[in-house]
């Protein structure tokens, strides 16, 4: 809601990923630069390397939960909390823009 989305591949090229549909989705350009070339990341709660949320195969509601009325994403499993960490998805920037959306009733999304 603030600026254009691109086309990221869950499993990067450079990891051995295609450019088939099956492994393309839209990402904020942010994440897709935090995100990089990775598809693990540490649980910053067990330490544990884990696979980044793949939003093809996996349900939202069931990795993550908005906090604070919808300014912070929590991670409710290792697979959520390592893709918060990894993709920086609480940073400045973006906590301050969920505030001007929540100010504006177009945050948090309906579930």
């Amino acid at each position: 809601m603030g600026m254009p989305l691109e086309i990221e591949h869950l499993i990067p090229e450079a990891a051995g990923g295609s450019s088939d549909e099956s492994n393309l989705w839209l990402s904020c350009p942010s994440c897709n630069r935090y995100k990089d070339t990775q598809t693990r990341a540490p649980d910053p709660q067990t330490g544990y390397l884990t696979p980044l949320f793949n939003p093809r195969t996996q349900v939202w509601t069931e990795h993550f939960a908005w906090e604070q009325g919808g300014l912070y994403i929590r991670g409710l499993t290792a697979t959520g909390r390592a893709t918060i960490q990894a993709l920086r998805m609480n940073n400045d920037f973006v906590v301050y823009s969920r505030h001007v959306w929540i100010a504006w009733g177009w945050h948090p999304p309906a579930a």
